[in-house]
């Protein structure tokens, strides 16, 4: 496939890039600055985007001092396109990043050495936006359609073999203005993003929530190996701090998370950010089903297993990988132990 070759050819280029990185870079590893004053360990976290809801936890966690409790001095830095989170993380100029599960795993494959620590969200926010009249009310539903998304990625090919369907994908821009001019438009978004937009400009959207499909990859937090393998105490208080952010940010007092992301991104706004965080709500993003023992923070052995015979059967991997290859467990707090096996 056309759009496969051409996603592997710029995972190739990153690789080559980071691979010769590598080499100056110690790998990832060092131990972290403690300042003398206040005693904190000085860590950078990259993200993949400006500063948003999407992002709370973590902005929460800076704000209110709960990273400091747990003896961290947090540099979030803000992404965007090309923020290139995965190579910064493997060559050592942050010490965390954060993406998506199955891209780790691809990244692993390429050599990069890193590994996953925690979930950032049990479920990801990426959906499908359409015209609330649009006939197109399942995945099935897309066969013969074309749809603005990311050219390559593996959820494309999963929904095609998983229904026996084809649909034409144009790679996407980011923009609404084709969405808004035309009533048949189908693009990739955030079910906590465009579907704001689209309403404030006074169109009327329904989503399909890529995970319902069945291709449920984590959005994650992930570190170096070597750097998780050094410093395991930082890692522990950094997934803990996280995880506590997100608690607050969801269920508590936000208002110290919620200034912090308007401050570093003017195009937040209190409005945009209250939409983003009811609808991480509403669709269980962050904290998952309790019903089903999904918790904020909380990766799954057998989740993490399916997803590998996944990428596989699907030929995004050359074989199943195995967990201690792309993941620990080590990391996460002792109450959620018994719900990772």
């Amino acid at each position: 496939m056309t759009n496969t070759v051409a996603s592997a050819s710029r995972r190739l280029l990153a690789f080559a890039l980071t691979a010769a990185a590598l080499a100056f870079a110690g790998c990832g590893g060092g131990t972290p600055p403690t300042d003398a004053t206040t005693g904190l360990t000085a860590v950078k976290f990259q993200t993949d985007w400006y500063a948003q809801a999407e992002h709370g936890g973590y902005y929460q966690a800076a704000a209110d001092g709960t990273f400091a409790a747990q003896g961290l001095d947090v540099d979030i830095l803000q992404g965007g396109p090309g923020a290139f989170v995965t190579q910064k993380v493997a060559t050592g100029q942050v010490q965390f990043g954060m993406g998506r599960s199955d891209d780790i795993m691809l990244a692993v494959n390429e050599g990069l050495p890193l590994v996953i620590v925690c979930a950032l969200m049990q479920h990801d926010p990426q959906a499908l936006l359409l015209h609330a009249d649009d006939p197109a009310n399942s995945f099935a539903d897309l066969d013969g359609r074309t749809v603005m998304t990311t050219p390559g990625a593996a959820w494309i090919t999963y929904v095609e073999k998983r229904h026996g369907i084809s649909f034409n994908v144009i790679p996407i821009n980011y923009g609404l203005a084709q969405f808004m001019s035309d009533p048949r438009f189908i693009q990739q978004c955030f079910i906590t993003n465009e579907p704001y937009f689209v309403r404030q400009n006074g169109g009327n959207p329904k989503t399909l929530l890529i995970a319902s499909s069945g291709y449920d990859p984590y959005r994650v937090i992930f570190t170096s190996k070597k750097f998780a393998r050094e410093n395991p105490d930082v890692v522990r208080a950094f997934v803990a701090a996280s995880i506590a952010g997100w608690e607050t940010f969801l269920h508590g007092d936000s208002a110290p998370g919620k200034a912090l992301i308007i401050e570093r991104n003017d195009k937040m706004t209190p409005e945009f950010v209250d939409f983003s965080i009811q609808a991480m709500k509403d669709a269980q993003l962050v904290g998952g089903d309790p019903a089903k023992g999904e918790r904020i923070g909380l990766l799954n052995r057998g989740r993490m297993q399916r997803l590998s015979e996944s990428l596989a059967q699907l030929g995004v991997l050359p074989a199943v990988m195995p967990l201690e290859d792309f993941v620990s467990f080590d990391f996460l707090p002792p109450e959620l132990a018994p719900l990772a096996q």
